[in-house]
């Protein structure tokens, strides 16, 4: 159906039982017929009023409607709402329901007394299709949504897995790059000009000791771009010297091209990386490196606090 209003709903619109034990007694013929009509209109009006918006808002147009009920709709009901060309989607789940209007527009509502066309939303395409053993409903072409399905189809568990995880760190870096308003230079580009900075710095401007620690990050940082060429199958220390040597003589980010082992330029490739990623872990790395020394020295100096242990630590 194309051009829908849709209708959701947590409205029951079949006969339910009552939470209490009841029932009705009658005389005759006639009072049955009437009891169990009344019963049964109670069910009616309620469709009736939403057969009375559909015909308000959709004859004489090309748009159709649709009701999303996350309560049941009886056999009765259905066939009301299909001699009105009504399309009626009972059972859903509740999270679709906490969905729909994000992405379709209007409201879910609980009743269906005075029921406007605000209240509802709009897709251009409502159809189902057969996925394997499953029947599943797709809702299309809605405007300015907040919220959406994504379909992931695979041979097995594992495929879906790889596809979901994928999909997730994709959404994930699009939205740290909103929210930072920046990017790094990717491919091992970041890691290539930090190293040179730090080590012209701990030449100019360190002395002593520290020197030692400034040399020692500035070379650990090459072990992204170096992993990248071990990845692709390149020789790690060839690749590393020509990146460096490239970034030296142009004074440009180069990072490391995974299908020819040679240093691009990071404005040809596009490769990027967040830069809340690039800071968290430049904040994390020294502070690991700090907990597994300190993991060390717990493990010697116990060892030395042995009974009669005599030996010198080391």
């Amino acid at each position: 159906m194309e051009n829908c209003y849709i209708l959701c709903l947590n409205v029951s619109l079949e006969y339910e039982k009552t939470e209490v034990h009841s029932g009705f007694f009658w005389s005759t013929a006639e009072q049955r017929e009437m009891l169990i009509h009344s019963e049964r209109n109670f069910t009616d009006s309620k469709v009736q009023k939403i057969i009375d918006l559909k015909k308000k808002l959709c004859d004489g147009t090309n748009k159709n409607f649709v009701i999303i009920n996350q309560k049941g709709i009886d056999p009765p009901s259905l066939e009301m709402m299909a001699r009105e060309g009504i399309i009626g989607i009972r059972r859903a789940k509740r999270r679709n329901m906490e969905r729909l209007p994000l992405a379709c527009g209007g409201k879910a509502l609980n009743s269906v007394e005075d029921i406007t066309e605000e209240d509802l939303g709009f897709a251009k395409l409502v159809y189902e299709q057969n996925l394997g053993d499953e029947k599943y409903t797709f809702i299309e072409g809605v405007t300015n949504p907040f919220s959406c399905t994504i379909l992931i189809k695979g041979p097995n568990d594992y495929s879906i897995a790889q596809v979901k995880d994928a999909i997730r760190d994709g959404l994930r870096a699009v939205k740290n790059t909103i929210e930072d308003k920046s990017v790094i230079p990717g491919a091992g580009a970041f890691e290539i000009a930090a190293h040179s900075h730090l080590i012209n710095h701990a030449k100019k401007h360190v002395s002593g000791k520290i020197k030692l620690g400034v040399v020692c990050f500035a070379e650990a940082l090459l072990v992204i771009p170096r992993q990248l060429a071990e990845n692709s199958g390149f020789d790690a220390q060839d690749t590393l010297l020509k990146v460096q040597e490239a970034y030296e003589q142009k004074n440009e980010a180069y990072g490391v091209n995974v299908t020819t082992g040679e240093p691009e330029p990071v404005n040809v490739s596009n490769i990027y990386d967040n830069y809340i990623v690039k800071r968290q872990f430049l904040n994390i790395a020294p502070v690991l490196a700090e907990q597994l020394l300190l993991v060390d020295e717990v493990m010697r100096a116990g060892k030395n606090m042995r009974p009669g242990n005599d030996e010198p630590a080391e």
